[in-house]
Parts: structure tokens; C-alpha cells; sequence
């Protein structure tokens, strides 16, 4: 996936150092972010990162709530923070969703979103209202007061009062959090509308995988206030060279096409650049744009294709790399498909019965391929 140059204007540029002194209690450290970040001025950048490692803390200094020594935000050609500016918190046309929705329990959610109409910068549109409460689907609750909504409810309220401030760039902190399984389930596509419905950058962190790889167009990469990894979403996720493990969500994001639908067996074919894959349907039409998942769990090697198997995905793939795995007895293997990669987690074992080297020729069998969403 190649990414086009950034020009200035439709980039997000950021560089914050923040140093916290330690705390006085006995086994507590302070905490370092320094991070130097160019991001797509457009899209969603997820910044991803285990509990700690300072995601919280860098939307903090984007929104100016947190005033990073010597920090630097440019947003879209717009000078946001710079040695002699800072813009306060409330001058920066930014919208911020929390993990809990924080609605005014005294305003009915329509009070909610009117409060936002009376702090954007420039007169909401009718046009602009309804398409943002048509967005988020939260027609038939407007009347409601927040103890009367679901929590997946009232998130897609607070999504939609930030969106009618007009923000020049939205951040959502772990907006999902404090759901449970099915509310996230419910709130996760009124998600992607919103990326495909509204052109303003969004900044989101989340530390849940599944939230990243169905929203995210750009990834950033957190361990301990640093930036390990940043860059489009399919690139970071094939990179075995990462000092970061991802655990059993290690594997890639594929970008493909609906080709066809077999009705008899319930299952669709995507076409992507390094090949086709075999999924089950979910209903999506001929042509439709889809994102495809392969866990590096789920892929195996063999040095023939083989037809004797239930496994229904093969594809021809040359060995671009050996990395290590966190687990000292297994090794993550990246693979090229096509314009695509692909990785694989193998034994150390296998590795060597096979004599995989960079640049050997074999088949991949992946055992199981998911449509993201």
C-alpha cells in the first residue's frame, strides 16, 4: 500500500516532550512521552498502545490540556503550538470524545448537541444537523436525557456534539471502553460512517485491535512514550521487526474487492493485489470495497500446494523475512504475495525443516480469513 506525499497543508504535524518527575510513593516512576509524529491530515490515525505507554497523554497535548516544554502542533497549515504560541484549549477548533460520553445529565440529548451549536465557530447548517444525527442514527432519542439512553447511546450523542463544534480535527480516546461486547458491536459501524461521511481527521486511541484494524487508515505505534512504529495500516502490521509484541492479534489487514458469492456454500471471493481469497458471506455486494483480516496464527507453510486438504485458501508466496517472536520456541515469518504481505507464525522447528530463507519460493494455507467488521 504506498502512501502519497504529505504536503504541509494536509498534514498533521506533531512533536511533544513531556517529562513527569516521579511520584513520592514507594515503586512509582514518572513517565517520558517524546514523540516527533507527521500524520495524514485526512482519515483515521489510530494510536495504539498497551495501558501506560503515554496514548492518553499525547491527545492530551494535541487538545493543549497537558502544555508539552518546547512542543509543536501544526494542523493542516495551521500553527496550533510552536515556541512562541500556545493556543488554549479552547481556542483550538477540536472536537474530544472520552471514553465515558460525559453528556449534561440536565439536557435532553437534543440540549446536548444544541450546547455544541452555541460553541461552534461558524453557524451550523440545517443541513450540516442532519446529516450529523442521520450519521449516528440518534433521530429517535433526541428527547431523551441521558439516564433514559444506552451507553452505546450516548456515546453516538457525544460523537455527534463534537462533530456539530465543525472541529478541524476530532480525537477519541478509547471511545469504546466502557461498553460492553454488544454495545461496541452496535456503536463500531455508526464508526465507519462517520469516516466515510465527514472530512476532518480523526486522532483515535484504542488498545483493542479489532477497533484498529476495521477503523484505522494510518497507525501509530506507542511503547513507553515512544513512537516504535508509525505508517499506513497494512505496512505497520506486517513489520516482524517491531520491538512490540502484538500477541495473538499479530497478522495483517488486507484491502480487496467483493469478485463473487456462492450461494451454495455461503461464501465470497476477495480479490486483493497479491491474490483471492475464500471467506464466508456476509452479504456484501459484487464490487464492494472490503477489508480482509489473516492472523499470523492461521497460516501455515508447505513447500507443494496441496489439494488433499480442507483448507481452502492457497496462495504461491515468497519469504521476505525471519523475525523473532516473543516466545523463543516460534518465529514470525513475512511473506510476500503479490503487491501484499502476509506473516506467519511458525515453530522454530518448522522453520528449519523447511529451510526457509529469504527469497525461497513455497504456498501459504491460511486457515481462517475474516471480513472486518
Amino acid at each position: 500500500m504506498g502512501a502519497e506525499p504529505m504536503s504541509a497543508a494536509n498534514q498533521i504535524r506533531a512533536h511533544f516532550v513531556l517529562h513527569r518527575a516521579a511520584a513520592q510513593l514507594r515503586g512509582k516512576s514518572g513517565f517520558s512521552l517524546d514523540v516527533n509524529l507527521a500524520l495524514p491530515g485526512k482519515g483515521i490515525t489510530a494510536v495504539f498502545g498497551h495501558s501506560g505507554s503515554g496514548k492518553t497523554t499525547l491527545l492530551r497535548c494535541v487538545a493543549g490540556l497537558d502544555k508539552a516544554k518546547n512542543g509543536v502542533l501544526t494542523v493542516n497549515g495551521e500553527s496550533w503550538q510552536s515556541e512562541k504560541r500556545f493556543l488554549p484549549t479552547h481556542r483550538r477548533p477540536l472536537g474530544y470524545v472520552f471514553q465515558e460520553a460525559s453528556l449534561f445529565a440536565h439536557l435532553s440529548a437534543e440540549g446536548n448537541l444544541q450546547y455544541a451549536i452555541r460553541r461552534a465557530g461558524q453557524p451550523v447548517l440545517p443541513e450540516l444537523y442532519d446529516r450529523v444525527i442521520d450519521t449516528m442514527g440518534i433521530a429517535s432519542v433526541l428527547k431523551h436525557y441521558p439516564e433514559q439512553l444506552s451507553g452505546g447511546e450516548r456515546q453516538r450523542v457525544a460523537i455527534a456534539r463534537a462533530l456539530l463544534i465543525q472541529p478541524r480535527l476530532l480525537l477519541m480516546d478509547e471511545p469504546l471502553a466502557s461498553l460492553d461486547a454488544p454495545r461496541r458491536r452496535e456503536i463500531l459501524p455508526y464508526l465507519e460512517r462517520l469516516h466515510e461521511t465527514f472530512d476532518v481527521p480523526i486522532l483515535y486511541v484504542s488498545h483493542a485491535m479489532d477497533e484498529v484494524t476495521r477503523l484505522a487508515d494510518y497507525l501509530v505505534v506507542l511503547e513507553q512514550g515512544r513512537v516504535v512504529a508509525q505508517g499506513e495500516l497494512g505496512e505497520v502490521l506486517s513489520r516482524i521487526d517491531l520491538p512490540f509484541d502484538f500477541g495473538g492479534d499479530a497478522g495483517v489487514v488486507l484491502q480487496g474487492t467483493v469478485a463473487e458469492r456462492d450461494a451454495r456454500w455461503h461464501l465470497s471471493r476477495i480479490q486483493f493485489a497479491g491474490g483471492e481469497l475464500w471467506v464466508r458471506d456476509g452479504g456484501d455486494s459484487i464490487g464492494q470495497s472490503v477489508r480482509v483480516r489473516v492472523l499470523a496464527r492461521d497460516v501455515s507453510l508447505a513447500l507443494a500446494p496441496c489439494d488433499d486438504t480442507s483448507i481452502l485458501n492457497r496462495l504461491p508466496v515468497t519469504v521476505a523475512a525471519i523475525g523473532d517472536d516473543s516466545d523463543e520456541a516460534m518465529a514470525l515469518v513475512r511473506l510476500k504475495v503479490g503487491d501484499e504481505f502476509l506473516v506467519a507464525r511458525l515453530t522454530r522447528r518448522s522453520v528449519n525443516h523447511l529451510q526457509l530463507e529469504p527469497g525461497k519460493q513455497l504456498w501459504a494455507q491460511i486457515k481462517s480469513v475474516a471480513i472486518v467488521r
